[in-house]
């Protein structure tokens, strides 16, 4: 980023904004730009690379495409649309995911072994669904159908949005046994090194060059904070929210303080040279054993020479293999990793709430969200919290925020979205008064609140129109597949 171009976007990020990405434009179009930005994930693969299943937790593209068109046809077309005929009774139970009151389905681990239908023939069944949402939207409908069409296009959309992250970090997983290690998006202006070999250079955390904004820990007064969505607002197209995001409520947070910015590449393989994942006293019970399981000593994507990490300088990604930037952001390590760093540290893993209180002072005052790294910027890995930006933004808000501590201390928390997901030590459970969607698409949430950890703010991959202050994400704690990091906290 040029001078010129990072002033502009302090003073952006120093306007005031809604708490919302969503642009005003009619719901067609915007169904026409997700179901578009779908098929650009994919442009660079073949029919063989959309139909392979690396592992049972993730699933082959071309079964991304169909489900998601799968969905639109379930809970639109067919109950809407009438004379609607069913593009084919098969897909039924082929590309339905989870939803039980629906009907049976085909075993998600052997979602790979379907070499038929041909990716020809899904992309035939979305252009066909496609043509037929088009066509339903013009025909005379209530009121009360419309109401409840828009509804269920806007939660389509957003369903499809998690899916386009799931295509980019599924294909990441599985292009990662290959050993050419081929990428899926070809940056041209970022230097790739040689794919077909690990490197054997000596690149260390010592060598890189002192840029990253230095680790501080912002405070925050706590008391009754306002959490959560308002659930009668989450109906509307333009305030889109999940049913887990609701109802809004009161709680109480103890005085807090999270760090700056989001935990490092060396910083982490400091955690590692100094025997991070060798030291039991560090792990949860359950983590230390998953550790040891699956071996792990160093991120997923980290390439290692012999050594538990000290030898890593390799980091795969969505372009290739590429030298690892000691200052971007730790990505792709489960909640028993950031947990065990934060204790190394001397620290904590934020709370859900903690956190969603001072990104939503961010995100109601600021454009952070237009800022933030997501999926539409194309940069595909996490981006260093730089000096000179931080500090520009820091001089412009001593300027405009002098009079509103508790705003100027959530503005000096920088990367709370986009990045990578933040795991938090918070369990994925209703809210007090919780109501789940009705029919099928109570499904979608609750059923999966146990056993799994809150995730907050969004990342490289993540489509910028699905994240808000109060979105919550979750995933079981040993997953990595993910672009998941950390951020520290600490009580004061």
């Amino acid at each position: 980023m040029s001078s010129s171009d990072t002033t502009n976007a302090v003073v952006d990020f120093c306007d005031k904004k809604n708490d919302s990405a969503v642009p005003t434009v009619s719901l067609l179009q915007r169904y026409k730009t997700v179901r578009k930005q779908t098929l650009s994930l994919i442009k660079s693969l073949s029919a063989e690379d959309a139909v392979a299943q690396s592992m049972p937790d993730a699933s082959p593209a071309k079964w991304h495409l169909a489900h998601t068109t799968w969905f639109f046809e379930t809970f639109i077309l067919k109950p809407f649309f009438e004379g609607y005929i069913e593009y084919d009774s098969q897909f039924n139970y082929l590309f339905n995911s989870y939803y039980e009151s629906v009907g049976s389905r085909h075993a998600r681990p052997q979602r790979g072994l379907l070499t038929r239908p041909t990716l020809q023939s899904v992309m035939a069944y979305r252009h066909a669904v496609d043509q037929a949402i088009m066509d339903l939207m013009q025909c005379e409908l209530s009121s009360d159908a419309h109401q409840k069409i828009t509804f269920l296009l806007t939660v389509g959309m957003h369903h499809e949005m998690q899916h386009q992250e799931l295509i980019s970090t599924d294909i990441l997983h599985l292009f990662w046994h290959n050993p050419t290690f081929p990428c899926v998006h070809d940056l041209s202006s970022r230097h790739e090194l040689p794919s077909h070999k690990r490197p054997k250079s000596n690149v260390n955390h010592s060598d890189a060059k002192p840029s990253v904004a230095s680790l501080k820990y912002i405070p925050f007064e706590g008391g009754m904070v306002t959490v959560g969505h308002d659930a009668a607002s989450a109906q509307t197209a333009n305030d889109f929210a999940y049913d887990c995001e609701c109802p809004s409520h009161e709680m109480y947070l103890q005085p807090f303080a999270l760090s700056n910015r989001l935990i490092t590449n060396g910083e982490w393989l400091e955690f590692i040279t100094d025997g991070g994942y060798q030291n039991s006293l560090l792990w949860l019970s359950d983590g230390w054993h998953c550790a040891q399981k699956n071996q792990w000593s160093a991120p997923l994507y980290w390439l290692q020479e012999e050594g538990v990490g000290k030898g890593a300088q390799a980091q795969f990604g969505l372009d290739g293999l590429q030298a690892i930037d000691w200052h971007a952001p730790v990505s792709h390590i489960s909640f028993y990793e950031a947990d065990a760093f934060a204790r190394w540290a001397g620290k904590r893993l934020p709370l859900e709430h903690e956190w969603e209180h001072v990104a939503h002072q961010q995100a109601t005052k600021t454009n952070v969200l237009e800022q933030a790294n997501f999926l539409e910027k194309g940069v595909f890995r996490p981006q260093v919290a730089q000096v000179a930006q931080v500090a520009k933004v820091e001089r412009c808000l001593g300027r405009q925020l002098s009079n509103d501590q508790s705003l100027g201390n959530a503005l000096q928390v920088h990367q709370l979205y986009g990045d990578v997901w933040e795991w938090t030590q918070s369990a994925f459970s209703p809210y007090p008064r919780f109501q789940a969607e009705q029919g099928a698409l109570g499904e979608y949430n609750g059923k999966f609140m146990a056993n799994q950890y809150v995730l907050r703010g969004g990342s490289c991959v993540t489509p910028k129109e699905q994240v808000r202050s109060t979105y919550r994400n979750f995933f079981y704690p040993h997953h990595r597949w993910q672009f998941s990091g950390l951020r520290l906290a600490e009580y004061q």
